[in-house]
């Protein structure tokens, strides 16, 4: 099992930046990709943002604003957000996908990110 724990949601000004993190804790195993995810009321979950030992890929909405970055000594995922807007607002949540058998997702509780404009 893997344990996911995010932090660093918050309210923001439109064009201000946020740093969110995900700590796993638990039954790493590799290879795996970690990644967030967020879900705005009344919409789908969607991909943000995901990265492996050495790829990343981004939503096309945030492309050039925002920047995943793993530490795996430390287990922990960040997301930096620049050039936030109002439409990113949404819950965030954090993603372990085991890429070994048995494939399964992990997913944090979630926190708040409000842009205001």
């Amino acid at each position: 099992q893997v344990q996911l724990v995010e932090s660093g949601g918050g309210l923001v000004q439109a064009g201000g930046s946020l740093r969110l993190s995900c700590a796993a804790s638990g039954s790493i195993v590799n290879p795996n990709y970690m990644g967030w995810y967020r879900q705005a009321p009344g919409k789908q979950r969607e991909l943000v943002a995901i990265i492996t030992s050495d790829t990343t890929n981004y939503a096309d909405s945030v492309k050039g604003r925002f920047t995943i970055s793993r530490d795996n000594a430390r287990n922990t995922v960040y997301l930096q957000m620049n050039s936030l807007k109002p439409e990113d607002t949404a819950v965030y949540f954090c993603n372990f996908r085991r890429l070994v058998y048995p494939i399964k997702d992990y997913w944090g509780q979630g926190t708040q990110v409000i842009v205001s404009s």
